[in-house]
């Protein structure tokens, strides 16, 4: 599946994509200025290997043939525990990272409209997404519906989970 306008293509990743994705994610967690230590604590959340490309769902934005950023969709089998972060089952928006340049110009909404018609393929109705607090506004916009708050992985601090509807328009 691959997707094409004027300005930006969406295309599947390819596993020689993962040194650019993991640069996408730790730029556009930079993008809001956290302590240096988190991006320690981050850094096997925010890395994308290879093999995780070629185990599950992700795809790219290029504008002008230069990555932009990208997202990735997961089917988590059961409920498990990673420390105190609860992830239940079902289908999750794992990723959703743009180059901090390219934020706010309709390329994070275009990901996920494109990730909602590929759930429409596979017959999933909804993604769970743990969200950057920083980012509820963008998710309020796309229509997401606040679920709960979860856990992070940094003490003290909480991730709103979301769920996004994936019959409900953008």
């Amino acid at each position: 599946m691959e997707e094409h306008n004027a300005n930006t293509t969406i295309r599947k990743a390819m596993p020689g994509d993962s040194a650019i994705l993991t640069t996408i994610s730790f730029a556009a967690k930079g993008y809001w200025q956290y302590p240096q230590e988190y991006y320690e604590l981050w850094r096997d959340e925010l890395t994308i290997s290879s093999t995780y490309i070629e185990q599950h769902e992700v795809y790219l934005a290029e504008t002008a043939g230069v990555i932009v950023g990208y997202c990735s969709l997961v089917e988590v089998e059961k409920d498990y525990l990673i420390g105190k972060v609860v992830v239940n089952h079902g289908f999750w928006l794992d990723h959703l990272f743009l180059l901090p340049e390219f934020i706010g110009k309709g390329i994070g909404t275009r990901l996920v409209q494109f990730i909602k018609d590929l759930c429409r393929e596979k017959k999933i109705e909804k993604l769970q997404v743990f969200v950057e607090p920083k980012a509820k506004g963008f998710y309020d916009k796309i229509g997401a519906v606040y679920l709960r708050e979860s856990a992070s992985s940094i003490a003290g601090r909480t991730l709103p989970v979301y769920i996004i509807n994936i019959d409900q328009q953008i």
